[in-house]
C-alpha cells in the first residue's frame, strides 16, 4: 500500500510553485533598465506585463480541465516548462532587441505557464484540507503575493551586476528546477481519505459541513452563484488592481507625501497585499466565506468614499493598506469558495473560468484610472465611481447568501424525502 503524503508538504510545494511565478508582479523593476538599453516607450514596455496577465487568465480557463483530468503533477511540469522557456526566450529577445518577441516568450508564452501554474495546486490543495480550506489555499496564494518582495531586490541586483539578458536566463533556470521539483511531489490525496482530526470527528458522528453541491464546471458556469463570484472577484480585482496602478502619484496629489515616501508605500502594500491573503482565508474558515467578503465589500465602500477627502497622510495609508488587504484576501478565499458552493469534483477547471475575471480587470482597472485622472486631473471621481461599484459588489454578496440558503433548504427537504 503506497504511503500517503504529507499534507503539509504539498502545500509547501504549491507554495514553491506560486513564489515562482508570483514574480511576475516585479516586471517593473525591468522597466527603467529597458528603457535605457533600448529605444522602447513607457507603454510599449508595460503592455509584456498586461499580456502577461491576459495570458494567465485565458489559460487557467482553458486549462482548468486538463489539470482536473491529468492531475497537478502534469500540469505542474507543463508550467515549469513554460514559464522558464518564456524567461529564457524574454533573454533571447531583449539580447537581440526585439520587442515583440519580448512579448511573446515573457506576455504570451509565459503567461501561459502562470495561469496553469496558478490554478496547479489549488483544487489537490482543497481536496488535502478540508478541514482547513482557507488556509491552505491562503498559503499558496500568499506566494504569490509575497513573492515581488524576494524577487524584486534580487532582480535589481542581477541587472546591475550581470545584465538585463542574463537575469532573464538566471531567472528562467533557476525558476524552472524550483517549478518542476514542487511538481513532482504534488499529487490528490487517495480516494476517501480525511486528516486525522475529521477521521474523529466522523468517528464521533459529529457533522462536517457539507458543500452545497457537487458540479462540474460547465454545470458550474450556468448557475447564478458562479456569475455572482465571477462578479464580485472582478470588481474586487478591477478597484485593487487601480490603486495599486496609480497609488504613488495618487498619494503625492491627495494626501501630499514626498515621491520617496510614497515610493516607501508602494513597497509595503505589497506586504498587506500578501498577509490579506493568509490572513482573510483563514479568517473564512472561521466565519465563513460569505461572511468575508461581505465584509470586503462594506470596508472598501467606505474606504473609496472617504479616501478623496483623507488629506492625513499616516491615515490614507492606513486606508490603502486596508484595501491591499482585502486585495489579496479576494484572491485566496476565492478557491474555498468554490468548493463550499460547487464541490471539489472539477474545482480546478471552476477556478480557471473564474479566473477570467481577473483578466479582464488587469485590463479594465489600471486604463479606466488614468483615463478618468487624465480627463478631469483628479483622483476623486475615480475613487468614488469604484465606491459605487463596491456598493454593487456588496448587493451581490448578500444576494448569494440569500441564493445559498434557498439551495441548502431544497437539498434538506429532498434529504427528508429520501430519509
Amino acid at each position: 500500500m503506497a504511503k500517503t503524503k504529507n499534507r503539509w508538504l504539498i502545500a509547501a510545494a504549491a507554495v514553491g510553485i506560486h513564489i515562482s511565478i508570483g514574480s511576475v508582479y516585479s516586471w517593473s523593476v525591468f522597466t527603467n533598465p529597458l528603457r535605457e538599453e533600448h529605444d522602447w516607450g513607457l507603454s510599449d514596455i508595460s503592455l509584456t506585463f498586461s499580456i502577461a496577465i491576459l495570458f494567465l487568465g485565458l489559460s487557467a480557463a482553458f486549462m482548468g480541465h486538463f489539470v482536473e483530468k491529468y492531475g497537478p503533477r502534469a500540469s505542474g511540469i507543463i508550467s515549469s516548462i513554460c514559464f522558464g522557456t518564456g524567461l529564457l526566450g524574454a533573454g533571447f529577445a531583449e539580447s537581440i532587441g526585439s520587442l515583440y518577441l519580448l512579448y511573446f516568450f515573457y506576455g504570451a508564452l509565459g503567461g501561459i505557464g502562470l495561469g496553469i501554474g496558478y490554478i496547479t495546486p489549488v483544487s489537490s490543495l482543497v481536496k488535502w484540507f478540508p478541514d482547513r480550506r482557507g488556509l491552505a489555499t491562503g498559503l499558496a496564494i500568499m506566494g504569490f503575493g509575497f513573492a515581488s518582495l524576494i524577487a524584486s531586490p534580487v532582480i535589481a541586483a542581477l541587472i546591475n551586476n550581470v545584465g538585463i539578458d542574463r537575469t532573464f536566463y538566471l531567472l528562467g533556470a533557476v525558476y524552472f528546477v524550483i517549478m518542476f521539483c514542487s511538481s513532482l511531489y504534488l499529487a490528490p490525496p487517495p480516494k476517501g481519505w480525511l486528516p486525522a482530526g475529521m477521521e474523529a470527528k466522523n468517528d464521533t458522528k459529529e457533522k462536517v459541513p457539507a458543500d452545497l453541491s457537487q458540479l462540474t464546471a460547465n454545470e458550474a458556469v450556468k448557475t447564478f452563484r458562479f456569475w455572482a463570484l465571477w462578479a464580485m472577484l472582478f470588481i474586487n480585482v478591477t478597484c485593487g488592481i487601480a490603486i495599486i496602478s496609480v497609488a504613488s502619484p495618487m498619494a503625492q496629489d491627495i494626501a501630499g507625501l514626498s515621491a520617496a515616501s510614497a515610493a516607501t508605500m508602494v513597497g509595503i502594500m505589497g506586504l498587506f497585499n500578501g498577509f490579506g491573503r493568509i490572513g482573510w482565508a483563514s479568517i473564512s474558515d472561521y466565519i465563513g466565506r460569505p461572511n468575508v467578503y461581505t465584509t470586503f465589500f462594506v470596508f472598501q465602500t467606505i474606504a473609496f468614499l472617504l479616501l478623496p477627502n483623507i488629506t492625513n497622510a499616516f491615515l490614507f495609508q492606513l486606508i490603502i493598506f486596508l484595501i491591499l488587504t482585502c486585495y489579496g484576501g479576494g484572491f485566496s478565499s476565492i478557491p474555498a469558495y468554490i468548493g463550499d458552493l460547487f464541490g471539489t469534483k472539477q474545482l480546478g477547471a471552476i477556478h480557471g473560468y473564474i479566473l477570467t475575471a481577473w483578466a479582464a480587470a488587469g485590463l479594465v482597472g489600471p486604463i479606466v484610472a488614468s483615463w478618468i485622472r487624465e480627463t478631469t486631473n483628479s483622483y476623486s471621481l475615480t475613487l468614488y465611481i469604484f465606491g459605487a461599484a463596491f456598493i454593487v459588489a456588496l448587493a451581490i454578496s448578500l444576494y448569494i447568501r440569500v441564493n445559498i440558503r434557498k439551495i441548502r433548504e431544497e437539498n434538506n427537504q429532498a434529504a427528508k424525502v429520501l430519509s
